[in-house]
Formats: structure tokens, C-alpha cells, sequence
């Protein structure tokens, strides 16, 4: 039997990110070029903003540099910390059909230009979310025996060791972005 791999993540509103850039790159980080994500989410049918996301599947259909991928989620202990599969996929609009299919419908579009880097088994993203501002990500993957909340504190740790006003967020982009709507939007 293999051992469960999950995603676990910390977010934060980043009020200065050349001043959390120069940080990072104290600490030995080396950004990548900024790439450009066009990501849809969906959830799956029965499930509707204002539920709790832990054990309810949600998916993504991704575009980058023109390469497509799709992933499912599924929150476990909280919304930053999922089980997740992810493949690449040939045709977007196949893919969007097809998600349709299995039971799911979108929600918000979330378009992003990310930059990454690693410090040791972490993954730093910096990502400038169209409508949303400026944000950095902290992400491990961890085998299923630890505790996703103390992982998670863990990261902030390491956050809060930069020196730079990071706000956290609990939240994925996706109930962010519905948040941000007009009311009635």
C-alpha cells in the first residue's frame, strides 16, 4: 500500500514584495522566471460557497506557457492541506468538457503570474493574482502520518523568521476571488 502524499500549504497578503524577494533571497532561494497561470476551479455539483471544503473534491484546469493540466483537490484537515492528483492534459476544452461530465462546475477563474523557488523541501511561490494582489505561498508535500496543522505551523515559523508584514490567509484563491465579488456579484 503506498503512503498518502499531501499538499501542505500557508498563504499570506504580502504588503512589499521586493522587500519579501530580497529576504528570500538572503535565505539562498533563486526565483524563476514569472510565468502566467489561466486557472478555472470547479467544485463538485452539491457543494456551494459558505460549506466547509474538508472531504468535499474540488478540481482545477490549468494553462501555462500553453501546457494544460488538471488536478483535483480534496481538503483534509483544512483547506491547505489536500490530497491532490495532478496530469497534464492534450486539449483544454476536452478537459473543461469532460470535468463537466464528472459531476463538477466552475466556480471562479483565477488568473495569476507565479515565481518559485525552493529552500530545502519547500516550494515559495510569489504570485501577483489579477483582482486579488499580491500574495506568497509556502508549500510541502508530507506523507500522511503528520499532522497538517503542525506542519503548518511549522511554515509560519519560517515566514515570520523573514522580517517582512506578512497577513496570513486560511483561504485558496478561489474563495478569495468569490469574496472580492461586488454582493450580488
Amino acid at each position: 500500500m503506498s503512503t498518502l502524499l499531501r499538499e501542505i500549504e500557508v498563504k499570506y497578503r504580502v504588503t512589499d514584495p521586493p522587500a519579501l524577494t530580497r529576504a528570500l533571497t538572503a535565505r539562498g532561494a533563486v526565483f524563476s522566471e514569472p510565468a502566467r497561470q489561466d486557472d478555472q476551479a470547479y467544485a463538485v455539483n452539491g457543494w456551494t460557497y459558505g460549506q466547509s471544503k474538508v472531504g468535499a473534491a474540488f478540481a482545477r484546469l490549468r494553462t501555462e506557457n500553453g501546457r494544460h493540466t488538471f488536478c483535483v483537490k480534496k481538503p483534509l484537515e483544512n483547506e491547505l492541506a489536500c490530497a491532490e492528483h495532478e496530469t497534464e492534459v492534450v486539449e483544454r476544452e476536452a478537459m473543461h468538457a469532460a470535468i463537466l461530465a464528472m459531476g463538477f462546475y466552475p466556480t471562479t477563474r483565477i488568473v495569476k503570474t507565479r515565481r518559485t523557488a525552493r529552500i530545502e523541501d519547500m516550494l515559495l511561490c510569489l504570485d501577483e493574482v489579477d483582482g486579488l494582489g499580491s500574495f506568497f505561498e509556502i508549500e510541502v508535500l508530507v506523507d500522511g502520518a503528520r499532522s497538517a496543522v503542525e506542519v503548518q505551523r511549522e511554515l509560519d515559523r519560517f515566514a515570520h523568521t523573514l522580517g517582512v508584514e506578512l497577513v496570513r490567509s486560511t483561504e485558496t484563491y478561489d474563495s478569495l476571488m468569490r469574496a472580492a465579488l461586488p454582493v450580488g456579484g
